[in-house]
C-alpha cells in the first residue's frame, strides 16, 4: 500500500493536463493492490504488449487491470483517472492521478482471500476511478516486426480514448485497405506480403475516431524499426 501513498502525492501536476476531458462522466468504484518495486522491473513486458515502459513513454504512471476491466487486452492504453475513496488511512482524500492500462491482472480461482482481480471485481491501485482522455507527446508510433510473409504492428502512444478497436494496413502497390487481427496487447498482424512497399494505416479508438497515417514507413522499411505516424487522436 505504500505505493498508493506515494502515487497520489504526485496527482496535483498530472491533474494540470489530463482532467479537462472525460470518456465517461461518472465515477465507478473499484479497490487497491500493489505489485513489483519502484523500479517497475515487475511491470515491463506486460499483457499490452509494449515492452519497457520508460521506452514508450508510459513511466510509472500506469495499471494492470482485473478482468472485468481488461476486456481481453482491448483496454490496452485507455487512461483512467483514480481518487481516494472513504480510505483515508492508505491514501489522500479528494487527490487524483492518471493511469494507463499496461497490464492484466490475472484471476486467481483457487484462493479464498485476496481475490481482488477476479470477476466481476474493477481493480486498480486506488479505490475509485473514472475514464478520461489520453495526452499523448508526438504521434501514434507503429513498431514494425515479423518476418517477409507476416507482419505484426504494435501500436502505442495513443491519445485520445487510448485504446484500438480497429486497424487497417495498406502498401502503396496494393488497391485495398486490408483488416489486421489483434494478436495480443496492442500487436495487430497480417498475413498480407508488404515488404518493398511504405505502408499507410487507418486507426480506430473505441470511441469511434478513425485516423488514417498516410506513408509511415518508407518503401525501404525494415523489420523492428519503429515510425511515428506525425499525427495523434
Amino acid at each position: 500500500m505504500l505505493l498508493a501513498h506515494l502515487v497520489s502525492s504526485m496527482a496535483a501536476r498530472r491533474q494540470m493536463f489530463m482532467d479537462t476531458e472525460t470518456t465517461d462522466s461518472g465515477w465507478d468504484e473499484g479497490h487497491a493492490t500493489f505489485y513489483g518495486d519502484m523500479t517497475c522491473a515487475e511491470t515491463m513486458e506486460g499483457a499490452c504488449g509494449y515492452g519497457d515502459l520508460f521506452k514508450q513513454g508510459y513511466g510509472t504512471d500506469t495499471a494492470a487491470l482485473s478482468t472485468a476491466l481488461f476486456n481481453n487486452g482491448l483496454t490496452c492504453g485507455a487512461c483512467f483517472k483514480i481518487k481516494c475513496y472513504d480510505d483515508p488511512e492508505w491514501c489522500y482524500p479528494g487527490v487524483s492521478i492518471v493511469v494507463t492500462a499496461t497490464n492484466f491482472c490475472p484471476p486467481n480461482y483457487l484462493k479464498k482471500e485476496d481475490i481482488w482481480c477476479n470477476p466481476p471485481l474493477k481493480h486498480f491501485d486506488l479505490s475509485m476511478y473514472r475514464r478520461v482522455l489520453c495526452s499523448k507527446k508526438g504521434g501514434v508510433r507503429f513498431h514494425i516486426k515479423g518476418n517477409p510473409w507476416w507482419t505484426l504492428v504494435l501500436l502505442y502512444n495513443v491519445g485520445g480514448a487510448g485504446d484500438i478497436i480497429d486497424v487497417k494496413i495498406k502498401g502503396s502497390s496494393t488497391e485495398f485497405w486490408w483488416p489486421m487481427v489483434r494478436s495480443w496487447g496492442m500487436n495487430w498482424q497480417t498475413g498480407v506480403v508488404l515488404v518493398g512497399q511504405s505502408l499507410s494505416f487507418q486507426v480506430t479508438t473505441s470511441d469511434g475516431k478513425m485516423i488514417e497515417f498516410d506513408n509511415v514507413a518508407p518503401a525501404d522499411w525494415k523489420f523492428l524499426q519503429i515510425f511515428d505516424g506525425g499525427l495523434n487522436f
